[in-house]
């Protein structure tokens, strides 16, 4: 299976945890899409009763053409399931996310739902976070004197890295909330949870792309099929 089968087949394995009356928060990427389009024609076929809460402008239109039912998290603050892609996942559940942009709307949603299943093909299992460049939000004001601040924050921790301003078509990457990243390139990453702390501690940063203890279930798609990792402590059926 190409790593795009691979994709496919996790977001038609996450159809098995939605539900009638369900409020489902939506990521954003190409692995998502394919659980959005998946979820539509699973609501059409079954005239289910769901409602969505996309967490970018891409996924809101992608959605929305696939007939699928908006709502928000002020009329809903608390979602049932949000399911999305990853950059990386370890074996603790830890993940990167980020590298489309919408890093701050999907922690908003993730975290506000009662679980959170992440979808991905077998390229994003990793024994230690890092070799994807963490995404980092900051706000366009004094972005030099941020980034000076973050590598400040990473010597605190022992870590070094490249830090490189996201660039789309030759001007710096905004995202919807109309912020830039910087990313960082770390190779590794020992201590997720103690360097996002650093991270959100540095002013100027909104949001950095670590996901820790939000994530409860991972579909992983593989040349054999999907394999199902539970967190211990959080096992919806």
């Amino acid at each position: 299976m190409t790593a795009d089968e691979q994709k496919k087949a996790a977001a038609q394995a996450a159809l098995d945890y939605i539900r009638p009356g369900m409020k489902v928060g939506l990521g954003t990427g190409s692995t998502a899409n394919h659980f959005i389009r998946a979820l539509a024609a699973k609501v059409k076929l079954e005239k289910l009763d769901i409602e969505c809460v996309p967490t970018s402008s891409q996924t809101y239109k992608l959605a929305s053409s696939q007939g699928l039912r908006m709502t928000t998290l002020e009329q809903h603050p608390l979602l049932d399931v949000t399911v999305d892609g990853a950059d990386e996942f370890d074996a603790s559940f830890q993940l990167i996310k980020g590298g489309g942009g919408a890093l701050l709307a999907e922690k908003i949603v993730a975290s506000s739902s009662r679980y959170m299943i992440v979808i991905a093909d077998q390229s994003k299992q990793v024994e230690t976070l890092g070799k994807f460049p963490l995404p980092v939000e900051v706000v366009p004001f004094g972005v030099k004197a941020t980034a000076w601040k973050i590598e400040r924050a990473l010597r605190l921790l022992n870590l070094t890295g490249k830090l490189v301003l996201r660039v789309k078509d030759g001007q710096p990457f905004r995202t919807d909330n109309g912020n830039t990243i910087i990313d960082i390139s770390l190779g590794a990453i020992p201590d997720p949870n103690r360097l996002s702390i650093y991270l959100n501690n540095v002013p100027g940063v909104v949001e950095d792309g670590l996901f820790v203890d939000i994530c409860s279930i991972v579909l992983m798609g593989t040349d054999k099929g999907v394999e199902t990792f539970k967190k211990a402590s959080h096992r919806p059926s």
